[in-house]
């Protein structure tokens, strides 16, 4: 049985080895305003898999650990894990809640195989070095009949009305935040051996098929950039978003463009930063993200063609 450390708390701010983020204090005040807004955009759910008393979930990178604790009020009869690099979590939780310091980009788990009803992650970009092999894993340690799901954002900026300009390769385009994020993916696929890609969340509907699951359900939401549309409701979260990023901006910036990455010298990253917070200010220029919500299913032994159909 693995032990848990629920409670404790680290002093290193960043997992250099595995973890291209801060993961201090302000990061995870972010990250937790973050899953508001999230929860904003997916109009108050946490989760979409037609969950049935559920009996062992599974939060892989917890964070804060703010999902793990809302999903003990809504099933109090089920063991709710969190795993992450880092024991950042509270030490105040429902009795129901676990948190243990886990790599799921390993292959081997703490818990046994077919072990859980429930595997959720969230906004896992940058994290893991292969997204699909964290999925096939996954379904190893789900119990037939079990339901993966995951969230997250596609990086890459959408628009509708030719507000967007063209990509600029070299990250030199009048759209600063647009050259930000095209420089965020040049250094994460530089900098680290294995890389560790930004931009996976269009592709997971697709590895979960590749994986054997069965039932795949993608839903794909619009998340814009700032508070640029009319929609209320849109609006509102372009607000929330726009705030989101330009809280995490810096921390998101330094090691990637930094000596181990584009090897910018902190002063080169500053400048450059100015620009892309007053571009995200830009109500001009109407970009949004997508952000994707799949689910899919762990077939039963005997689960016939029909399953494989319907995703």
């Amino acid at each position: 049985m693995p032990s848990d450390h629920t409670g404790t708390s680290p002093s290193n701010p960043f997992v250099f080895a595995a973890y291209i983020y801060p993961n201090d204090e302000d990061e995870l005040d972010r990250q937790d305003m973050q899953y508001e807004m999230l929860k904003l955009v997916n109009h108050g759910r946490i989760y979409f898999a037609p969950l049935v008393n559920p009996r062992h979930i599974l939060d892989i990178g917890t964070g804060s650990g703010i999902w793990p604790i809302e999903m003990a009020t809504k099933f109090p009869g089920a063991e709710i894990i969190g795993t992450d690099l880092s024991p950042v979590q509270p030490t105040e939780v429902p009795e129901n809640v676990h948190f243990y310091v886990d790599d799921a980009t390993e292959s081997d788990w703490l818990w046994p195989d077919n072990h859980f009803d429930y595997i959720h992650t969230s906004m896992l970009l940058g994290s893991v070095y292969s997204f699909a092999e964290l999925i096939a894993t996954a379904y190893k340690y789900l119990k037939p009949g079990g339901y993966i799901e995951c969230h997250d954002y596609d990086i890459a900026l959408r628009c509708d009305d030719g507000s967007l300009p063209p990509e600029d390769p070299d990250g030199k385009g009048p759209y600063a935040f647009q050259n930000w994020i095209t420089l965020h993916m040049k250094s994460t696929s530089m900098m680290m051996d294995p890389p560790r890609p930004v931009r996976s969340a269009h592709q997971i509907s697709t590895w979960m098929r590749e994986a054997g699951y069965v039932d795949v359900q993608e839903r794909i939401t619009k998340v814009p950039v700032s508070d640029w549309p009319r929609d209320p409701h849109l609006k509102q979260v372009g607000m929330w978003n726009q705030t989101n990023w330009l809280s995490g901006l810096a921390g998101f910036s330094y090691y990637p463009f930094g000596e181990r990455g584009l090897g910018w010298t902190k002063e080169q990253i500053e400048v450059f930063l100015v620009d892309v917070r007053k571009s995200l200010h830009d109500r001009s220029y109407h970009t949004y993200n997508n952000f994707h919500v799949v689910t899919a299913r762990k077939p039963f032994p005997n689960d016939g063609p029909e399953s494989s159909k319907r995703s």
